[in-house]
């Protein structure tokens, strides 16, 4: 679903921000043991490659790139790391303030942000936000507040299909595509899709 004021809106975008459960994953949450006695729990998380090779888009378009999230989470401290995202904030009890913060580190403001969650904790990203975005499979509330409702679900997609429609509204999909394709490798290898 694209809201007819969602273009407009992409237009103006230099930075996006995505929740991680939910939408850059597909919300499950795997535990495992460390130890045989279980002292110590690992999260595990599953990325999609494909939301991986957006970040990279948006990163060649100049777009700033980050998350905010409730939880903390070893795995996605090494996404994170791997996709060079600017900012990556988990432990966010109140992300609204959480924005606010990011908003003053990167010099923009609420019109040039775009936010994507899937949940009610995510609905003040969505309120502040220049542009609301949306998997698929979000919550009713999500999908009522945002602009932009992606064709794929979280961790599935959802964040490429949002990325694409922004640098498609902007006008600079082809050119980053190409630029994309045409870089050596060593330019990209440490963003793993």
């Amino acid at each position: 679903m694209i809201r007819p004021d969602a273009i407009a809106r992409a237009r103006t975008i230099k930075l996006v921000l995505f929740d991680v459960d939910g939408v850059l994953t597909d919300g499950t949450l795997w535990y495992m043991p460390a130890s045989a006695a279980g002292e110590r729990v690992i999260e595990v998380k599953g990325f999609s490659a494909h939301d991986g090779i957006g970040i990279g888009l948006a990163r060649r378009a100049g777009l700033k790139t980050g998350v905010i999230t409730k939880r903390k989470s070893q795995s996605l401290a090494l996404r994170a790391r791997d996709l060079r995202l600017d900012f990556v904030v988990q432990g966010a009890d109140r992300k609204r303030e959480a924005l606010e913060a990011i908003w003053q580190q990167a010099g923009c403001g609420a019109e040039e942000t775009c936010c994507m969650g899937d949940d009610i904790v995510d609905l003040p990203l969505l309120e502040a936000a220049g542009l609301a975005a949306a998997p698929a499979n979000a919550r009713p509330e999500v999908i009522a507040a945002a602009q932009y409702v992606a064709e794929k679900h979280g961790g599935q997609g959802a964040a490429r299909d949002l990325i694409e429609f922004i640098l498609k509204a902007q006008g600079v999909y082809a050119d980053v595509l190409r630029r994309y394709l045409e870089a050596p490798e060593s330019d990209y290898a440490k963003a793993t899709p």
